[in-house]
């Protein structure tokens, strides 16, 4: 019995796993501090970012509503809870098991609105700006870790909301200037959540005014602010002539910053998109060696013709249906007929005649 070997097929690839938050260039810092497992603060213009060795445990953010914002706004947390919780976290790391041992909030609840808040400050503090960062060794944040973050998740997740923004509205104006509503004959209809965010656009709040007063996160309301600015629904409102604030803010996170750019230069803003040129086409002329056309006089308006009258119809007369004869049987006299007979079917004034008689038999020529 001969054995034939065959060759083992080859192994399948097995995905780096480590490579899916891999980002070159948000934030050098932050990576060389992730690379070290450092634990500390890192201080940059527009935020400040937790880390223990080497993970984010927490996020802050003056351009996003914090923690607190999220957890009371919408009944989730009592705000007496809060300021209970962090009044007692003496020590670092102890608000949250204040929080969850007191059955006050949910672990579930926590998380999510922790995450939701870390992911949405961390954009505001990784944006670029032209001040150095800076990084304090060993300080930690009150409320403890709650669902610590891979740095490079961090950026990763950065990267994305910076390329769906520019992908929606190009210009980032409308992030922290003062928004006005521009007034349109055929407003597009809105879904009920943008609905929410323009009704609060008065010419005085700002984006992240709009969020912390819904008490939604502030990406969130940046989203829908650049639809409904795409829209033509919304606009950043003109410098006034004693506003002091910059036509562009500091926050330069329009655009998208492509991985392995160093971001802790400032970026240009990006102008905004182009109207295109009417393709409407210009109207007919006729030529100048043509005469002028000739147009008709315009008729006077005569008086109005009075239509023929007609005369009423009446009411016709139902016919009445005349009276059925029951048929009756002849007697033998008028079987044989008379001279104008009614029965006899000759002719008024001439001999009866009997028709059978004149039908030759059968057989008969």
């Amino acid at each position: 019995m001969t054995v034939v070997g065959t060759t083992p097929p080859p192994g399948l690839p097995v995905r780096d796993r480590t490579a899916r938050h891999r980002t070159d260039g948000v934030s050098p810092m932050l990576t060389r501090l992730a690379a070290e497992r450092a634990t500390g603060v890192l201080v940059r213009a527009t935020g400040t970012l937790y880390l223990a060795e080497g993970r984010v445990v927490h996020a802050e953010s003056p351009l996003a509503p914090g923690l607190d914002v999220l957890l009371t706004a919408h009944g989730t947390l009592d705000a007496g809870a809060w300021r209970d919780a962090v009044e007692r976290a003496g020590e670092p790391d102890t608000a949250d098991r204040l929080l969850l041992d007191r059955g006050r909030l949910a672990p579930g609840a926590l998380e999510l609105c922790h995450l939701s808040a870390l992911y949405d400050a961390a954009y505001f503090a990784l944006a670029p700006s032209g001040v150095p960062g800076s990084f304090r060794y060993g300080a930690r944040h009150w409320l403890g870790s709650v669902h610590p973050v891979p740095a490079g998740a961090v950026e990763h997740e950065t990267l994305r909301r910076r390329a769906l923004l520019h992908r929606i509205w190009p210009d980032p104006a409308t992030d922290s200037a003062p928004l006005e509503r521009l007034g349109t004959a055929a407003a597009p209809a809105v879904a009920p959540r943008q609905g929410a965010v323009l009704a609060r656009v008065d010419g005085l709040r700002t984006a992240t005014d709009i969020a912390r007063e819904l008490g939604r996160p502030a990406f969130h309301t940046l989203v829908s602010l650049r639809r409904l600015a795409a829209a033509g629904l919304v606009a950043p409102r003109p410098a006034l002539p004693g506003d002091s604030r910059p036509a562009h803010p500091a926050p330069g996170h329009g655009s998208p910053t492509a991985p392995g750019d160093p971001a802790a230069g400032p970026t240009p803003s990006v102008p905004p998109a182009r109207i295109p040129p009417s393709r409407t086409p210009p109207p007919w002329l006729p030529p100048p060696w043509l005469p002028p056309p000739r147009i008709p006089p315009t008729p006077t308006p005569g008086p109005t013709p009075t239509p023929p009258r007609r005369r009423p119809r009446t009411a016709r007369r139902p016919r009445r249906p005349l009276p059925r004869l029951a048929p009756r049987h002849r007697t033998a006299e008028e079987g044989q007929g008379c001279a104008g007979g009614p029965l006899s079917g000759c002719r008024r004034g001439s001999p009866p005649r009997d028709n059978r008689l004149d039908r030759p038999p059968r057989g008969e020529p």
